[in-house]
């Protein structure tokens, strides 16, 4: 019996309250991705190397390789235990609840522009390059034709938000859905990093959060599920535990702080991290140069 160490407030309502069964249907060494049955959507069993995320399970195990599990298994809860077959039992009442609550927009901007510079450094010289940060050297054409219109597409969203032009808002964001490498494409991670700063409390940008929310209709056939479920969950305001806290610390912390918090982001997946990082920044220089 595996014990629960942290799960999602909604992903816990829905297995204690619901008749919650599906299928498996990804498995990777710290990370395991269930079907649910019915409306197909995505929910996550992390390792404790993973941090907390929305529709996820944090598991007090090291790593999914050699439990057997494969797509299709079945998946239920009985008696607050949720099962994988036979193969893995996971023991839900230990888990403690978490909800992701992103920072308030702050009135005094001081931390945010002493730490933007520091930030964007770093990532030129930490990022991963071959998404949304260019990389010197394509491997070939398509990656190189891949990041121009990665480059085009970004700095079309950008520049609509700073002329706070609403029309043409969700086109340029269903733009990117879908392009670029990874098993979340780059285009999806940046969006999920801008996502996060048009939901914050105050942000000068909020007046695009229904529009966030909206273009959610208009893209689940452009992406994988995996990377439509993050999506969806960030156009409401719900992200990764280190994006919430490199968030708290650009707009509250010292340079240090800051730094430290942008390393676990860009920890993510494999460009994943600089993606989303980017995202983040864009959003955040929309929101100073909007007057925030």
């Amino acid at each position: 019996m595996i014990h629960a160490k942290s799960g999602d407030d909604y992903f816990l309502q829905q297995m204690v309250a619901t008749a919650f069964t599906g299928t498996v249907h990804s498995v990777f060494q710290h990370a395991l991705n269930i079907q649910r049955d019915g409306n197909g959507e995505i929910f996550t069993l992390a390792t404790k190397a993973m941090d907390r995320a929305p529709n996820t399970l944090v598991i007090d195990l090291d790593t999914f390789d050699h439990l057997d599990i494969h797509q299709y298994d079945r998946v239920l809860v009985r008696h607050n235990q949720l099962l994988i077959e036979e193969k893995l039992q996971i023991a839900i009442h230990t888990a403690t609840r978490w909800q992701c609550q992103l920072p308030i927009y702050p009135l005094n901007r001081t931390s945010l522009r002493m730490n933007m510079s520091s930030v964007k450094q770093f990532i030129d010289l930490q990022g991963k390059g071959g998404g949304i940060k260019r990389n010197d050297s394509p491997v070939n054409e398509f990656e190189a034709e891949t990041s121009r219109l990665l480059q085009q597409r970004t700095t079309l969203l950008y520049e609509e938000i700073l002329n706070q032009r609403l029309d043409r808002f969700q086109a340029y964001a269903a733009d990117l859905v879908g392009l670029g490498p990874g098993l979340t494409p780059s285009g999806d991670d940046f969006l999920v990093g801008l996502f996060a700063v048009i939901h914050l409390e105050n942000s000068p940008c909020s007046i695009y959060k229904p529009l966030c929310e909206s273009v959610i209709k208009m893209i689940q056939p452009l992406t994988n599920e995996i990377s439509y479920t993050t999506l969806k969950k960030a156009a409401y305001g719900q992200v990764r535990e280190s994006i919430c806290s490199f968030i708290h610390a650009i707009l509250y912390g010292t340079e240090a702080e800051s730094i430290e918090a942008l390393r676990k982001v860009l920890a993510i997946g494999s460009s994943s991290g600089t993606d989303i990082a980017l995202g983040l920044i864009s959003g955040l220089e929309a929101n100073i140069k909007l007057g925030g």
